[in-house]
């Protein structure tokens, strides 16, 4: 390879590296290209899967300040530079070695520090980012409902209470005052009140 492309491939593979929040080294060997086309549609369109040479990938890791362990570069090399959830990648990784053992899992960077294929295997394990938010939105609309459920309890008692304390009061309010009976003026009653009177008038005479 010249040295222009040498140039040219390390500056690629360090801004692969410098673009990446994680990376995991593997070894390919005995990868049929068709398979390899599958391996990358697995991982997605925010993983990038390169057949890398491990001296100048030793360069560009060391341009990108990544530390990595020259074990992990050694033989046919190729790296999944993972720009999105890398617990995603792991995932896909892991699955399809488990159907291709030809892909063997060397190690990676995660979050700037080195991790061994069982740190990777246990990451593939986790519950992905989507997961965990879809989860975490049902959590907080099913304490939505219960909040609203506890704000509506409340007020529903306190409509209860002021029923009954209506109802009460109702129930102990005086009865109107009954109408005064009416009295009804006959002529023996009339004369009644007459002799009355002139009783009166000849005592006082």
């Amino acid at each position: 390879m010249a040295r222009a492309d040498k140039a040219a491939a390390v500056a690629e593979i360090t801004e692969e590296f410098r673009a990446s929040n994680a990376t995991v080294l593997t070894e390919y060997r005995g990868l049929t290209v068709g398979q390899l086309k599958q391996l990358r549609r697995s991982l997605g369109e925010d993983t990038t899967y390169a057949v890398v040479k491990n001296t100048l990938t030793k360069i560009a890791a060391k341009d990108a300040g990544v530390d990595i362990d020259p074990s992990l570069l050694a033989g046919p090399s190729a790296v999944a530079f993972i720009k999105g959830d890398p617990i995603d990648a792991a995932k896909s990784l892991k699955n399809f070695s488990k159907e291709n053992p030809f892909l063997v899992i060397k190690g990676g960077i995660f979050e700037g520090k080195s991790v061994t294929v069982a740190e990777i295997m246990k990451l593939a394990d986790l519950e992905s980012r989507e997961v965990l938010l879809s989860k975490l939105a049902g959590a907080m609309k099913a304490k939505q409902s219960q909040a609203a459920a506890l704000f509506a309890a409340p007020l529903s008692k306190a409509a209860r209470a002021l029923g009954a304390l209506q109802t009460k009061l109702e129930s102990q309010a005086p009865a109107a005052a009954a109408p005064a009976p009416q009295v009804s003026v006959t002529e023996e009653t009339a004369e009644a009140v007459a002799e009355e009177a002139v009783v009166e008038e000849s005592t006082e005479g």
